[in-house]
C-alpha cells in the first residue's frame, strides 16, 4: 500500500490549492508534537529520525483521513465501490500494531478543514462510518454515547481505542469474582429447558441477561470477526482499559463446546456465519482467548442465575424428584 499511501497524499494535499505549503506546514505541526508521538510508543525500538518519523506520521495520517472520507462518500470511488478491498483496509487501521495517536489525526483535520478550508464532514462522523464498516455485530454501533465522545477528544487514544469504547457498557458495576464462573454449553442449556434468543433490546452492545431465557447480541462470524476481536483483547491486555470484549469472548467460548452449538446459535438466529462450516466456527470461538488471562468477567450476574437454573433442572435433580 505505499504507492497508494503517496498517491492518496497527493490527492488530498491537491485539494487544498497549495500542496507544497499545506506539507509543509503539516510537516511542522507533526514535529512540534514529535516528543509526545515518541512517548505514545515507548517501549518500541524507534530508530528514524525526527523528520523520518514525522514524514510517516503524515503520510499515514493523510492515507487515512482521504481513505476514510471516501468511504462515508456518496461519490462513487474505487473504496466505496469495492466493499471487500475497503473492509481489508479498515481491518488494518484497527490492527493495534498500526495505531497512530489520534492527536497527529486531529491536528492534520483541523489544519486541512480550517486553515485550508477543506470541505468535510466531521471526523467523528467518517470515523464512525469507518468502524460501522467492520463491526462485527448486527446493531449499528450507537454515536450518541457521551463516553465515545469524550474518548475521541482525549489526546491518550486512537482508533481501536475509539471502537472499544463504542462497546463499553455504561453505568455499569463490575462484580467480582470469587470464584470461575460455571461454563455449560448451548445444548446442555437447552436440554434442561434453557431459552435462548437474538436480542436487540441490550442495555449495551455486548450485554448478555439471563431470565429463564439468554439473551444475546446477534454477531457475524467470518474472518473479520476474527480480526476484530483478537486486536480488542489484544489491546485490553496491554493497555489500562476494562476488558469487556475478553469477557464476551470468554462466555462465547464458554457457551460453545462442540459445533451442534454453533448449528443451535444459527438457528436461534443468535450466529450469522460466513465461515461455510459450524466446525470452523466453533474452532474460532474455543481459540479467541487461548493463552489470555480472565481478571474480570461482565456476566457474572446472568452466569450465576444459569448455573442455579442447570443445577434445579437438570436430569438428575429431575430423577430425584421424581424418585420422591
Amino acid at each position: 500500500m505505499e504507492n497508494k499511501k503517496l498517491t492518496m497524499l497527493t490527492r488530498l494535499l491537491d485539494q487544498t490549492g497549495s500542496p507544497r505549503k499545506t506539507f509543509e506546514t503539516c510537516m511542522q505541526k507533526v514535529i512540534g508534537s514529535i516528543k509526545s508521538i515518541r512517548a505514545y510508543y515507548s517501549g518500541r525500538n524507534i530508530n528514524s529520525s525526527d523528520v523520518d518519523l514525522a514524514l510517516m506520521m503524515v503520510v499515514d495520517g493523510c492515507f487515512i483521513l482521504e481513505f476514510i472520507n471516501n468511504l462515508s462518500s456518496d461519490d462513487n470511488n474505487e473504496f466505496s465501490n469495492n466493499r471487500l478491498r475497503s473492509t481489508n483496509i479498515a481491518l488494518d487501521l484497527v490492527l493495534l500494531e498500526n495505531q497512530i495517536p489520534y492527536f497527529v489525526l486531529l491536528d492534520i483535520y483541523n489544519y486541512l478543514t480550517v486553515d485550508r478550508n477543506l470541505q468535510r464532514p466531521a471526523l467523528n462522523t467518517m470515523l464512525k462510518f469507518l468502524l460501522d464498516h467492520i463491526n462485527p455485530f448486527e446493531e449499528p454501533l450507537k454515536d450518541d454515547d457521551q463516553n465515545v465522545r469524550g474518548t475521541i477528544l482525549s489526546d491518550h487514544f486512537h482508533i481501536l481505542g475509539i471502537l472499544h469504547r463504542f462497546y463499553q457498557p455504561i453505568n455499569f458495576k463490575l462484580p467480582a469474582i470469587k470464584t470461575p464462573p460455571t461454563a455449560h454449553s448451548v445444548v446442555e442449556l437447552i436440554k434442561v429447558g434453557v431459552k435462548i434468543m437474538a436480542d436487540k433490546d441490550l442495555a449495551w452492545p455486548l450485554a448478555m441477561k439471563f431470565d429463564n431465557t439468554l439473551r444475546m447480541p446477534v454477531v457475524r462470524i467470518d474472518n473479520f470477526f476474527e480480526v476484530v476481536l483478537r486486536n480488542l483483547i489484544a489491546y485490553e491486555q496491554y493497555s489500562p482499559v476494562e476488558n469487556y470484549v475478553t469477557s464476551y469472548a470468554m462466555a462465547m467460548d464458554m457457551l460453545v463446546a462442540t459445533p451442534a452449538d454453533i448449528a443451535k446459535l444459527g438457528k436461534l438466529g443468535v450466529i450469522v456465519s460466513h465461515l461455510g462450516s459450524d466446525e470452523k466456527v466453533a474452532h474460532m470461538i474455543n481459540n479467541i482467548c487461548k493463552n489470555v488471562n480472565l481478571q474480570d468477567f461482565y456476566y457474572m450476574e446472568p452466569w450465576k442465575k444459569i448455573a442455579q437454573y442447570h443445577t434445579k433442572h437438570s436430569p438428575r435433580q429431575f430423577r430425584v424428584f421424581k424418585r420422591t
